[in-house]
């Protein structure tokens, strides 16, 4: 199985504008004045790189949200 691709909606404190980043990657992918904009292009570039997740964070650095995009491995309950 190919490893999953994790991905990342972070708030930069030094450029102060959300990023979406790559894990193992120091650069960020691109930047974006907002958090829903950050978020829309990590969901595309997810979906377009699967398997992969996508872990939006806030501006705390909490874990807000966790997207998984194929081969689910903790599906919800049905």
């Amino acid at each position: 199985m190919p490893s999953r691709k994790k991905y990342w909606v972070v708030w930069s404190s030094a450029n102060e504008q959300w990023q979406v980043t790559k894990t193992g990657n120091a650069q960020a992918i691109k930047n974006f004045p907002t958090k829903p904009s950050a978020i829309d292009y990590g969901v595309a570039i997810a979906k377009n790189n699967i398997p992969s997740q996508l872990f939006i964070k806030n501006q705390d650095g909490t874990i807000a949200d966790e997207r998984t995009y194929q081969d689910d491995p903790f599906p919800p309950r049905g």
